[in-house]
């Protein structure tokens, strides 16, 4: 038996838009800002999540968000240059910490050789 090739099967690269999506934003100077992240590689990309228990497994329940079709998402991103846009990504980086003054390590003493010692190393050079 041999299979059909359909015209309208998408390319392995193409996938289907996803539908509405829940964008993480941040407030911004003009009003509310789409987050970007960057993948393992160090690409920029836009992030989207399909439900608000995997936005708040990802990011935390307190991630503002807005609800956004992918093709708007693509739009509002591609004049920044990017053009990636990753869908319920499982994986991110904790939330930076501040940071907190470390006092260094006081230096080590020296300790002290014992008089006999002295004593008994210079006697036997003295032979």
């Amino acid at each position: 038996m041999t299979a059909q090739m359909n015209d309208e099967d998408p390319e392995p690269c193409e996938r289907p838009p996803a539908g509405p999506l829940l964008v993480p934003v941040r407030p911004g100077p003009s009003g509310w800002t789409a987050r970007l992240f960057r993948t393992p590689l160090g690409h920029r990309t836009a992030v989207g999540f399909t439900s608000e228990l995997r936005l708040a497994v990802t990011l935390g329940p307190g991630q503002p968000w807005i609800r956004l079709a992918e093709p708007a998402l693509r739009a509002l991103t591609a004049p920044l240059g990017v053009t990636a846009v990753t869908v319920d990504p499982t994986f991110s980086a904790p939330a930076p910490r501040t940071t907190t003054r470390v006092e260094p390590a006081p230096a080590p003493r020296p300790t002290p050789v014992p008089a006999s010692a002295h004593r008994t190393a210079r006697g036997s050079h003295a032979r």
